[in-house]
């Protein structure tokens, strides 16, 4: 098969990165559109998994969202039955957001289907070439994320 991209772009990590990103973001996005949902929805259901409820701006901060883009997300997981929203009693003006058992349900839905499609962009790669590339992104990630 001939080589469409250039050699001196696939010699740079960075443009190699971005390139599975891309399709690796894409795949995900196609199979999690499948439930309706999209990435965003996704990681709103992670944060609240994982660190329990947040005041709605607190939670647009933690997943990298628009303060104005996430009122968006959060209605789409409400409507779905996925999300509550309440009142803070101490601060009325405070909307905080927690997870459903529904909500626990897609998110561990949405898992699987992630896990298919990280399956398939790394099928090249065997078990220990997966975690080895897992545990050098988390490395480079955990670098960039504290900078």
């Amino acid at each position: 098969m001939e080589q469409r991209t250039p050699p001196s772009l696939t010699a740079l990590t960075p443009y190699l990165l971005s390139k599975t990103g891309k399709e690796a973001r894409s795949r995900l996005a196609a199979s999690l559109a499948e439930e309706g949902l999209r990435l965003w929805h996704m990681a709103v259901l992670a944060a609240l998994a994982d660190f329990g409820p947040h005041a709605q701006r607190d939670l647009a901060a933690r997943v990298s969202v628009d303060a104005s883009d996430i009122v968006k997300v959060v209605d789409d997981l409400a409507a779905a039955g996925y999300a509550g929203r309440a009142r803070d009693a101490a601060d009325r003006r405070r909307v905080n957001v927690a997870i459903t058992p529904e909500g626990r349900a897609a998110l561990e839905r949405l898992r699987r289907k992630a896990a298919v499609v990280q399956e398939e962009v790394l099928a090249p790669l065997d078990a220990a070439e997966c975690e080895q590339l897992h545990a050098l992104l988390s490395r480079v990630y955990a670098a960039l994320e504290t900078a």
